[in-house]
């Protein structure tokens, strides 16, 4: 027996170094992989929170400068046919004036009140001729002003065709990290399920092939019976000395696991559906099965595994292994779980 001990001892040294060494380099790399993502999603969350106030504003300005310009438009429109109507009324003015010229040279009429009414026509003429030549001066600036407008409402749709451009783009390396995550996401799952095979692997060799130790998906299960007295929560002396065992294989990998990984190990305590009386020192299943996995607990703290590596939780009868009630299912849903996991 102590050669077989022996044998084994040497087979956890050439294997575990190695093991160790690969898993500690890649979730290094996930870690940096992770940061990397969240870093660059802050980055460009601000980024395009930015453009977002970008375009608001812009288009808010766009709608400020149509408002403007449709004024100015009307503006204009009003001059043209201010515009028009005095050239139309100078002209009626000119008809006149020629008429009354030659009035005046036949020699129809009065010359004195031809002459009066020629000085009223010309002076009104040159009136609308001033007024005439101010509409159109007020003409040219409002098209100079219309000009700017239009070039202004160019480079802002511009500036907004480059925003959309840049937003898309972002768009695409968000899309290429996730991907990116996702995959690291899988390998490190891949890599964790392994690691946590070849702990209950270890765990099983050190706590021996008993029927009523097993592994169970990603758990390692006792049987109360193999921990505890029917009904109570106090570690029996047959409990202690597995669970001895069991702090011992904890200490050992926990030498061997790389500081870097936030890891514990959850205690999990389940019962069978039979309810308590209620008058015991425990009053129903969900207190009972509490008790058991804090029992077992400070079993591990008190023989030097960390307490910031352990979690207690009780679950009851909530979440049998089997249904059904007969003495062999109740007695299989009667268990300590221990799940190894990451904080």
């Amino acid at each position: 027996m102590a050669l077989g001990r022996n044998r084994r001892k040497e087979r956890a040294v050439d294997y575990w170094p190695g093991f160790v060494d690969a898993l500690s380099t890649l979730l290094l790399a996930i870690m940096f992989l992770l940061t990397v993502f969240v870093l660059a999603q802050f980055i460009l969350s601000r980024e395009i929170s930015g453009k977002d106030e970008v375009m608001n504003r812009l288009n808010s300005q766009i709608a400020e400068l149509t408002q403007l310009l449709a004024l100015e438009k009307g503006g204009k429109q009003d001059l043209e046919d201010t515009l028009a109507q005095l050239q139309s009324s100078l002209s009626t003015s000119e008809s006149e004036r020629s008429r009354l010229q030659m009035l005046l040279e036949s020699g129809a009429g009065s010359a004195g009140e031809a002459a009066v009414r020629v000085g009223e026509l010309t002076s009104e003429l040159n009136n609308e001729r001033q007024v005439s030549a101010r509409a159109m001066s007020q003409i040219e600036l409002l098209n100079q002003q219309i000009a700017a407008l239009r070039a202004q409402i160019a480079a802002i749709e511009g500036a907004l065709q480059a925003s959309e451009a840049k937003d898309e783009a972002s768009q695409t390396r968000i899309a290429d990290l996730g991907r990116r995550l996702n995959v690291a996401l899988a390998q490190r799952v891949q890599e964790l399920n392994r690691y946590r095979s070849d702990f209950f692997g270890r765990l099983r060799e050190i706590l021996s092939d008993r029927e009523n130790i097993r592994i169970v998906g990603d758990r390692f299960v006792f049987q109360s019976e193999v921990l505890f007295p029917v009904g109570g929560a106090d570690l029996d002396d047959a409990g202690r000395a597995e669970m001895d065992k069991l702090a011992s294989a904890i200490l050992e990998l926990a030498r061997e696991i790389p500081s870097e990984i936030n890891w514990v190990l959850r205690v999990d305590g389940h019962t069978d559906a039979s309810p308590l009386s209620g008058t015991g020192r425990y009053r129903d299943n969900w207190e009972l099965s509490s008790a058991r996995a804090t029992s077992v607990v400070k079993h591990l703290i008190g023989r030097g595994v960390p307490a910031n590596r352990l979690v207690a939780a009780g679950f009851g009868e909530y979440q049998p292994i089997t249904e059904g009630n007969t003495p062999d299912i109740l007695a299989q849903n009667r268990r300590i779980e221990l799940k190894l996991t990451e904080r």
